[in-house]
């Protein structure tokens, strides 16, 4: 049995269908902007790239948790 993915990355999937684009690519986007705080990294990603709050925020709490080690 599968376990079904939760969290952030319950979002990857829909994220890559409706902006065309790999996760990877995202999480490059914000590469150099993990030091800031969420909600900057956050309005980046909806600012400059157009993506929603949900999957921009989804992006950014990801990748903070694994600079984390979390």
């Amino acid at each position: 049995m599968t376990e079904k993915v939760q969290g952030p990355a319950s979002y990857f999937p829909s994220i890559e269908k409706k902006y065309g684009q790999p996760i990877q690519h995202w999480f490059n986007e914000i590469t150099d902007k993990l030091a800031q705080p969420h909600m900057q990294i956050v309005s980046f990603l909806k600012d400059t790239h157009g993506l929603g709050h949900g999957h921009a925020n989804a992006i950014v709490a990801h990748q903070l948790a694994q600079k984390k080690g979390a």
